[in-house]
């Protein structure tokens, strides 16, 4: 009975976690050391993640959308989206990309779907001021070799 209790737990504990709990402290050394590098710091609490088939491994990655600010001790901040792929040895950083921040447009990550990490964004209207950006669309990556590349861009009207 313990044994079908554990495997019952530990399964819902996959489905839930597909990606190995313990590579997670992989991500927060790369974030820790991007946003030391970029003298700024990353918000608590706002970095949001994915977890699906980026490589066509079978095996899941895990994509992160994540936000760095106060570079210089401005008032700037640039969203990241950073993959780290699935191998024996678990996951390991492949690639990252400034998609979004302050001017620009701002994300939220919602899947991977058939090797495409998805997100909805908001654009900046022509009258929109710097905090706040109306034109919702949404966007696609994918994972080329180890560059991540955007797909698709659509703009909701």
């Amino acid at each position: 009975m313990f044994a079908v209790a554990n495997l019952i737990l530990f399964s819902v504990v996959m489905t839930i976690f597909p990606v190995a709990v313990q590579d997670y402290p992989v991500v927060d050394k790369f974030i820790v050391l991007q946003a030391k590098r970029e003298h700024g710091e990353e918000p608590e609490g706002i970095r949001k993640s994915v977890t699906g088939d980026l490589n066509h491994d079978g095996l899941p990655d895990l994509a992160v959308l994540y936000t760095i600010e106060g570079q210089n001790g401005s008032n700037n901040y640039i969203q990241y989206l950073a993959v780290f792929v699935q191998t024996k040895k678990g996951l390991i950083h492949v690639s990252h990309r400034s998609v979004g921040g302050k001017n620009w447009r701002e994300l939220a990550i919602r899947s991977i779907s058939d090797g495409v990490i998805n997100l909805d964004t908001t654009d900046y209207g022509e009258k929109d001021p710097s905090c706040c950006p109306t034109i919702k669309g949404s966007t696609g990556f994918i994972l080329s070799g180890r560059i991540l590349k955007e797909k698709k861009k659509k703009s909701q009207a």
